[in-house]
Formats: C-alpha cells, sequence, structure tokens
C-alpha cells in the first residue's frame, strides 16, 4: 500500500493520528526531527521533499493493518465532500474504502470515530477498507456488523468517488437494515453508534460533506 500520488502535510498528520502517536514518537519512527512533524501541522498544503515521502510511504507499508485501516477511514472521514463520481478503473487507487449507508425505515446509522486524544473527531457512516480479492459490498456488511452489531444487506451501488487531494476511492453502499440492536462494539475506533432521522442527519454531518447520492437515495425514500 502506497499513496501513489504524493504526500502532503496534512496526509502525513492523518497518518499520525492512525499511529496514535505523538509529534516526538512519530518523527522517531521516520527518523526525522520533532519540528518537522509540526510543520506538517502548521503547513498541511506543504509537499514533503522525495526523501521524506519515501520516509512516510515506508511508514504506512510497515503499519498494521488496523493502522492502516484507521488511515484510509480517516481520509475517506475527512473528504465526504462534494466532487464529482468517478468510474473506477484499475487497481492504480492506492487505498479503497467501502462505506455503508444503512437505513431502517427513516433512520440512517452513523458512528462516530475515535481520535488519537480518545475525544469523536467525527460523524460517519460505518465503513472499511477493501482488500485485493475482496468486494466492497461484503466489507460493507461485515464492517457495519463489526462496529455495530447491526445486520445488513447492500440494496443497490450509491456511486464512487476518488478525492482529487487524498485519492482514497469511495464506494457507497445503500444498505437495508435487516436485525440487530446498534450498540458500539468497536471500542478501539469508535466512541458512539446511533440511529438518526432522515431530517437530523445534517446535524450530524453537514450537507457538504455527504456524498449527494446519498440524500438522494434518502429523499426518494421519504417520497415513496
Amino acid at each position: 500500500m502506497d499513496m501513489a500520488r504524493g504526500w502532503t502535510g496534512r496526509t502525513a498528520c492523518v497518518l499520525q493520528a492512525a499511529l496514535r502517536e505523538s509529534n516526538e514518537s512519530f518523527a522517531s519512527r521516520l527518523g526525522i526531527s520533532p519540528r518537522a512533524v509540526a510543520n506538517w501541522h502548521e503547513k498541511p498544503a506543504l509537499t514533503p521533499r522525495a526523501e521524506m515521502q519515501q520516509l512516510l510511504d515506508r511508514a504506512l507499508e510497515t503499519a498494521s493493518d488496523a493502522a492502516q485501516s484507521r488511515f484510509a477511514t480517516l481520509l475517506a472521514a475527512e473528504h465526504h465532500i462534494t466532487t464529482e463520481p468517478v468510474s473506477h478503473t484499475g487497481s492504480s487507487y492506492a487505498l479503497r474504502v467501502a462505506i455503508a449507508v444503512v437505513l431502517k425505515g427513516y433512520e440512517i446509522l452513523i458512528v462516530q470515530r475515535r481520535g488519537e486524544d480518545g475525544r469523536g473527531i467525527s460523524w460517519q457512516f460505518p465503513a472499511g477498507v477493501v482488500k485485493p480479492g475482496v468486494s466492497a459490498e461484503t466489507v460493507a456488511i461485515q464492517e457495519t456488523l463489526g462496529e455495530t452489531g447491526v445486520h445488513c444487506a447492500v440494496v443497490r451501488n450509491l456511486g464512487s468517488r476518488l478525492h482529487p487531494i487524498t485519492h482514497v476511492y469511495c464506494d457507497y453502499l445503500l444498505c437495508e437494515y435487516l436485525g440487530g440492536d446498534a450498540q458500539n462494539l468497536d471500542v478501539v475506533e469508535n466512541v458512539s453508534v446511533t440511529w438518526t432521522t432522515s431530517d437530523r442527519l445534517t446535524r450530524f454531518i453537514p450537507t457538504d460533506r455527504i456524498f449527494p447520492p446519498i440524500l438522494q437515495a434518502i429523499e426518494e425514500l421519504i417520497n415513496e
């Protein structure tokens, strides 16, 4: 796994958060000064030089599966913003995430991700990294069950997009609730799990951070 199109200060900081390390420990892992890490926080648009890019690539490649999953999910969570859907053309995308939009009547299942400091950083839909040989539909179902205890089935694919900055390829799957009580089964990754009504979803996740076809699908459901 690598960042096929390069690192920025911001994505380096996301990796730091995924590894749950302080500036000092992250700098030690990379073999650089803590000031360089602090500089990424201060200048998120900064593009690290080539040798630094290689160090970050190596840190991501050698991270645990759990840390790699956190990295991809954090990137996707930060960038649930409006971009044009795109078609997936092959294996050129380094990271791919399946996102489950689970509906139970007029309610939508959401989870609150845990930040590096133990606090929730954002509400979002259940999501997980799609690894080679596994379908996005399978990941959406398994991650939803593993994170929340909710059984669901995929109804249809709402579309996909590649964020122009992070290059995280996101598959959005509309799912129907089958059974189970929503609970936080992944206390390492999440702070909370809840159902919210369709008219309150944007109180948890701002409208401009939600993939437009999700809102369209919800509106269609309400108007049925």
